[in-house]
């Protein structure tokens, strides 16, 4: 496998001692990384890389009049006959010639030939860059060019996407074209066993999720434990006679991030931990009197809570009050750091986690909502016993505590790729992190056809309550003049909200949030036709194609209402992008209400003054000024997250690798 480092940006080679392919850790320091700050953000706005695309994208097709005519049998010949310069990874024409064979397959064999834009996008993929591409203009078949050449080469290739249904619509998409050049594609899903999961790590092109890859990764470091050199792992197998476990993965050589702003950024904030599960039979009774225990505190006496970092802080108030509480309770309850440790846990339950928001119950369990996709994620828990705090608080059976066995973040997993890209509608504002901390130049790709989506000014409303009456009385005229509606929501509770004042007004409609998402592709499906109303988390923010119905275009195409804005305003971009896809009609607007979270967590003292002097100046303020804040703590968050990474692995050197 040729050397691909010098394409990651940080000049670093790969492990030679491990099992499979893959880079060390960069050990940059702070004048490096300042600088790669700069560097990535000044790449980002000068058009040198875009023009080189444009260009090489045209050599592309200029191959194409060469193969139009050639039997189905003939590209499969020329690009068997492609491999051995592929293998070597040195000739820029084999490589375009390997891309305009992918685009002559897809047209036939998908029935869509590939534009100058998406094989632009797909050179960058292949050279190791972050793409920036509008949304609806075809990340999914962009990808395809990348991942042939790259298998062709020899290469192992992981397309990555944010959840299950995602990776397996679409390898189900695309895989027409790799079987037509004879490489295999398999797909990972939560529910398959290690042995399905070694044959389909196995194949030539694997699409997953970034959750799965990761926590496989971590397996395969336990699996490993401390024979993970190559020459100590033969010298073992042939002491005992017999084979070490087979491992997941063949090698982190080569990756495709879809949606990578939101897998390598605003997932970031949040470690991966492989855990073991602990049985504590009197867990149920310590964490529900820590609850009750917690209900007679009184805020900001006995504690305070931080709404804008997620924290609750005893008061020495409280710390005294907890002792009195506490004094005729035994065991653990005498132990003065434990219990104040308890009582932050319970309060931290009861007043910064709500159900319907951070985390729904489905078929008897507490499950965790991604804040920045609504989805479900059944397959992780809060650590620490905050998760079973939550349990008992709902009253729910509580399950056992996690005990640590691996762990290990998407920052720092994702820089061991020997060669990683990322495609995305929303990147440019990240262009600095992707460089300094994955190494990766932001380029944005050019719209095929250019958009025809019409943006209406926001409308601020009082209350919550006014807000939803807004809301419904504008899709109401919208489902009268036959227009299709997506209602966008920050939250399940929201979504049921929004729902009930829609149905009201006796209007059909239907929700999707993370209590629904096994009937997503249905409801996408049907949301762009005439007189359709949907109600949607952010799971309709990302990936997600809603095709206009029959005349819909005609009508002005789909309406986009957004009833809360986001943290970052790269996800309000994205439920904007859910119309207007490729050249059609469309439009959006803001209905939003004065009482949502953002303003009051991250805006509080701008938000009085915009109550009481409202106007457009004020209120376009207000929204920056609160989005602004809240990325840049989460961008702290981030780095304090990667440096506390690293911190812990030095300090627990001696007991071998965290991961």
């Amino acid at each position: 496998m040729p050397d691909l480092s010098g394409a990651f940006g940080f000049g670093r080679v790969p492990l030679g001692t491990g099992p499979y392919p893959e880079l060390a850790d960069p050990a940059g320091n702070s004048v490096d990384l300042w600088l790669e700050r700069r560097l990535g953000r000044l790449t980002s706005r000068l058009p040198f890389t875009r023009n080189r695309l444009a260009r090489r994208a045209d050599r592309v097709l200029s191959h194409g009049a060469e193969i139009v005519d050639e039997p189905d049998d003939g590209l499969r010949e020329m690009a068997l006959k492609l491999r051995p310069a592929l293998l070597r990874g040195v000739e820029t024409d084999a490589v375009d010639r390997a891309f305009a064979i992918t685009r002559e397959v897809s047209a036939r064999v998908l029935g869509k030939r590939h534009y100058k834009e998406q094989i632009m996008g797909a050179i960058g993929l292949y050279e190791g860059r972050m793409i920036e591409m509008a949304t609806g203009e075809g990340k999914t078949l962009t990808a395809t060019p990348a991942a042939v050449v790259a298998a062709l080469s020899g290469k192992p290739v992981h397309v990555v996407t944010v959840n299950d249904y995602l990776a397996s619509r679409d390898a189900e998409e695309t895989a027409p074209v790799y079987q037509f050049l004879g490489l295999t594609v398999g797909v990972i899903d939560s529910d398959m066993d290690p042995q399905a999961r070694q044959k389909a790590y196995a194949c030539d092109i694997t699409y997953v999720s970034n959750n799965n890859l990761t926590f496989d990764y971590l397996r395969d470091r336990i699996a490993l434990a401390r024979r993970r050199g190559r020459p100590r792992r033969k010298a073992l197998e042939l002491v005992s006679a017999r084979q070490a476990a087979p491992l997941m993965l063949r090698g982190l050589a080569f990756a495709i991030v879809d949606e990578a702003d939101s897998v390598l950024v605003d997932e970031a904030r949040t470690p991966l931990i492989l855990s073991s599960t602990a049985d504590d039979p009197e867990a149920g009774q310590v964490y529900a009197t820590a609850l009750a225990v917690a209900r007679k505190l009184h805020d900001r006496v006995h504690y305070k809570v931080d709404a804008m970092n997620r924290q609750v802080t005893l008061e020495e108030a409280g710390r005294q009050a907890l002792s009195e509480i506490c004094a005729e309770l035994t065991g653990i309850w005498r132990i003065r750091r434990a219990r104040e440790e308890l009582a932050q846990q319970a309060l931290s339950a009861i007043h910064l986690f709500e159900l319907g928001r951070d985390y729904v119950i489905l078929e008897g369990a507490v499950q965790i909502v991604d804040e920045f996709t609504g989805r479900v994620m059944p397959d992780r828990s809060w650590q620490g016993g905050l998760h079973q705090m939550i349990e008992a608080k709902e009253r729910q059976e509580i399950t056992g505590r996690k005990e640590t066995l691996a762990r290990i973040t998407y920052q720092r997993f994702f820089r061991r790729y020997l060669r990683l890209s990322g495609m995305t509608g929303t990147g440019l504002e990240l262009a600095e992190e992707f460089r300094d901390t994955f190494g990766l130049f932001t380029t944005r790709v050019p719209r095929h056809r250019a958009s025809r989506v019409r943006h209406f000014r926001t409308r601020f409303c009082e209350s919550a309550a006014a807000k939803w009456d807004m809301v419904a009385d504008q899709v109401a005229r919208l489902h009268e003049a036959g227009r299709p509606v997506l209602v966008g929501t920050r939250s399940v509770e929201a979504s049921e909200a929004c729902a009930a004042a829609i149905a009201a007004r006796g209007l059909p409609h239907e929700v999707l949030n993370a209590t629904q998402d096994r009937e997503e592709a249905e409801i996408i499906a049907r949301a762009g036709q005439m007189g359709a109303i949907t109600v949607a988390t952010n799971i309709a923010g990302r990936g997600t194609d809603i095709r206009l119905g029959e005349g819909v275009d005609a009508l002005g195409g789909l309406h986009v209402i957004l009833t809360e804005f986001h943290e970052s305003p790269r996800i309000d971009r994205q439920l904007y992008g859910r119309t207007g896809r490729q050249g059609a009609n469309g439009s959006t607007e803001a209905i939003v209400s004065f009482e949502d979270e953002l303003f009051s967590r991250f805006a509080p003292r701008l938000l009085r003054l915009v109550r009481a002097f409202p106007s457009r100046v004020t209120e376009t303020l207000l929204r920056r000024s609160a989005q602004s804040r809240a990325e840049a703590e989460h961008a702290t968050t981030r780095r304090e997250q990667t440096k506390l990474d690293r911190q812990l692995e030095r300090a627990l050197a001696f007991t071998g690798p965290t991961e």
